[in-house]
């Protein structure tokens, strides 16, 4: 079966480092042993020049940087193809063309859920110990100041942890957290409680998750009904000294809302790695509250991190061709739930 590597060379989001980073020499001999491939990359914007070869093509594989095809430009230029093998994570901004042709598309979305979940874990273990804080204090205030602050916060046995989204990253999240003693509250009104019930999570309403949990943590998918889900009434809800995070997505927090909480009750800690917007601007007030850490989108996939992305893609490839069980397909259904 004849498969390409195809990305769109002249996006911004296009390197070539990191698409030989994906996919790996390892990935490469992999697949190579299963279909017919080439180790270059095939321009998007170059169909006409590749007709050729791209009349053959049967699989596209590809990652970040690889553009949008219109439906036109699939049937005219990839009549035999048959899958798209995306080794990074949403395809929302591709997909309904391919799905229009009647071509199977599958991600790696679940690859890049990993290291945000572990960011994540790592974080709430932190900020149920006021680990976040102490450093602050213990600069400012001294050795006894810090650690009277940090006896404050719940600590990690029996703490409540809420979640917003119970998607592949909010689900990973919960697997890794199941070591702990800690209480999941859970968020999201496409789980079931007989869902709930078999991951072992509480379903809550965010007024409940807000006012009674010690962390928070937002991985909700990106679409119109999230958009400012999280905004001053829910905030505000917040006690003292707990934390709220964010690796989901910027626009789901109204940006002002979270800023005058965090104004109004200095215990109150906000972990940021995406926001709205994006990146921010040099005076943006989160850079001078204390009490807000803001990174830049760190919790993703990224330096070797990224080759497991194009070994799920290889994987899943592989049974494909063999008609086994599929873990990574996406369906035009799923568009709407998915970030």
């Amino acid at each position: 079966m004849k498969g390409i590597f195809l990305a769109a060379k002249s996006s911004p989001s296009f390197d070539s480092s990191k698409f030989y980073s994906i996919f790996n020499e390892y990935t490469m001999e992999k697949l190579s042993e299963i279909i017919d491939i080439s180790p270059s990359i095939v321009d998007k914007n170059r169909l006409e020049e590749n007709a050729p070869l791209l009349a053959q093509t049967e699989l596209i594989f590809s990652t970040w940087g690889f553009g949008t095809l219109s439906e036109r430009e699939i049937r005219e230029y990839f009549p035999r193809l048959k899958a798209v093998f995306y080794a990074a994570g949403s395809v929302k901004y591709f997909a309904r063309p391919f799905f229009d042709c009647g071509v199977r598309v599958f991600s790696s979305q679940a690859a890049n859920a990993v290291p945000v979940a572990e960011f994540t874990l790592a974080h709430i273990l932190l900020a149920n110990k006021g680990a976040l804080r102490a450093p602050q204090r213990y600069k400012k205030l001294g050795y006894h100041a810090a650690r009277s602050y940090t006896d404050r916060y719940e600590g990690n046995f029996n703490a409540r942890v809420g979640l917003l989204g119970a998607g592949r990253i909010g689900r990973k999240v919960i697997e890794l957290l199941k070591p702990f003693d800690m209480d999941v509250f859970v968020f999201d009104p496409f789980l079931s409680a007989e869902e709930a019930k078999r991951l072992g999570v509480t379903k809550a309403p965010l007024d409940i998750i807000f006012s009674t949990c010690h962390v928070i943590s937002n991985h909700l998918a990106d679409n119109e009904q999230t958009a400012g889900i999280v905004n001053y009434d829910y905030l505000s809800q917040m006690n003292d000294y707990t934390t709220f995070i964010n690796t989901g997505n910027g626009p789901q927090i109204v940006t002002d809302d979270l800023v005058a909480v965090l104004k109004e009750n200095e215990t109150i800690t906000a972990v940021l790695d995406v926001t709205d917007p994006e990146p921010l601007p040099a005076d943006h007030p989160l850079f001078s509250l204390e009490n807000a850490f803001v990174t830049a989108r760190i919790s993703g996939s990224f330096a070797g991190e990224v080759a497991r992305m194009g070994e799920y893609m290889c994987e899943e490839c592989r049974a494909f061709l063999a008609g086994e069980p599929l873990k990574y397909e996406i369906t035009r259904e799923m568009l709407s739930t998915l970030g």
